[in-house]
C-alpha cells in the first residue's frame, strides 16, 4: 500500500504495536498517543520526529508486511472467567477475593492490545465465547522479542516511557499517565528495585490528597482490574513505581496519584525487559 488511508489508522497503530512504539489500546482512531509514537518510531529510524505519518514513515512502517488483522480461535482459557461486576468501593474491592475482567470482551481487548469496542466493531455479532472464530489486531508478545534495558526513561512532556539500550537508543516505547498537580513526578535519576506480578495493592489513604475521610486502610486483591493492574516494577523513591491499570482507554490522557501508569500488556513488556539495578530516569 502506498498510502495509510488505504486500510485506516487500525493498520498505523498494529505496525506501531508490533514495532514496540506503542499506541496505546489500539481502537482505529488517530490521537495524540498514536503520533508520540509515531515520532518514536521516527527517531528510531533516523527520521525527523514530526509525529506526522508522511511517506518515508509509512514506507518503513509496511516494512513489516504482516496482516493487520487474524482470525483468533477463542480458547477455553480466554474466556474462562468468571466475568462479574466490580465495585468502585475500595472497600468493597478488599472484600473480593480477585480482581478479574469483568466481561470475555475486555479480557480479549487486553490479550490482543485493543479496546473492547473495537473488537465488537470487528467481530459484529460475536458472543465472544469458546470455539468462536473472531478477527483480532495482529500483534505480538512484546515480552517475547525485547532485550534487556540499559536503562528506562520516562518523560512527562511526551507523556511517555522509553527503553533504552546501552549505546543509548530508544528500542521501545509506550504511553504513560504520570503525576498531577496534586502528586508531581518526582523528577531525578532513580534505580529499579524489583518487579512484582499480580501484586497485591496495599491502599492506604494518607497518601492520596483525595481520599474520603471516612477511608481506611485496605488490602485490594490482585487482578487485572486491580488498582495497579498485573505489574508493579518498585521504583528507589520510596511509594512510587511503575504499574499496570484497570483502564487502558486512559492511559496518557489523564492524571495520576504520582506512579507511573501504563497498560497491563506495556506494563508486561517493560518487566521483561528490566531488573533490579536498572537505572530509571524521570525527567520534565
Amino acid at each position: 500500500m502506498d498510502s495509510p488511508r488505504a486500510e485506516g489508522w487500525l493498520r498505523v497503530q498494529v505496525l506501531l504495536d508490533r514495532a514496540h512504539f506503542s499506541p496505546g489500546e489500539i481502537d482505529g482512531i488517530y490521537g495524540s498517543n498514536t503520533s508520540r509514537a509515531i515520532a518514536g518510531f521516527q527517531e528510531h529510524a533516523g527520521m525527523d520526529a514530526t509525529g506526522e505519518l508522511d511517506g518515508a514513515t509509512w514506507k518503513a512502517l509496511t516494512a513489516d508486511a504482516a496482516a493487520t488483522t487474524v482470525d483468533h480461535a477463542i480458547a477455553a482459557a480466554d474466556v474462562a472467567g468468571p466475568f462479574v461486576a466490580l465495585p468502585d468501593d475500595i472497600a468493597a474491592k478488599a472484600k473480593l477475593d480477585a480482581l478479574g475482567y469483568e466481561s470475555a470482551a475486555e479480557a480479549l481487548g487486553e490479550q490482543f492490545h485493543a479496546s473492547p469496542d473495537l473488537l465488537r466493531t470487528l467481530n459484529p455479532g460475536a458472543r465472544f465465547a469458546a470455539g468462536e472464530s473472531i478477527r483480532v489486531p495482529n500483534v505480538i508478545d512484546g515480552t517475547a522479542a525485547l532485550p534487556q534495558a540499559a536503562k528506562v526513561v520516562v518523560d512527562k512532556s511526551d507523556a511517555a516511557i522509553m527503553l533504552v539500550d546501552a549505546q543509548d537508543k530508544v528500542f521501545a516505547q509506550y504511553p504513560a499517565t504520570m503525576g498531577s498537580q496534586h502528586d508531581p513526578l518526582p523528577i531525578g535519576e532513580w534505580t529499579i528495585n524489583g518487579v512484582a506480578k499480580d501484586p497485591v495493592f496495599h491502599y492506604n489513604p494518607d497518601l492520596f490528597w483525595d481520599a474520603e475521610a471516612s477511608d481506611e486502610k485496605a488490602k485490594i486483591p490482585p487482578g487485572p482490574n486491580n488498582p495497579v493492574g498485573v505489574v508493579w516494577v518498585d521504583l528507589s523513591k520510596p511509594h512510587y513505581g511503575i504499574h499496570g491499570t484497570p483502564e487502558p482507554s486512559t492511559i496518557g490522557k489523564t492524571a495520576s496519584h504520582g506512579c507511573i501508569r501504563m497498560t497491563n500488556w506495556s506494563a508486561r513488556a517493560l518487566a521483561g525487559a528490566v531488573s533490579p539495578g536498572t537505572p530509571a530516569v524521570l525527567r520534565e
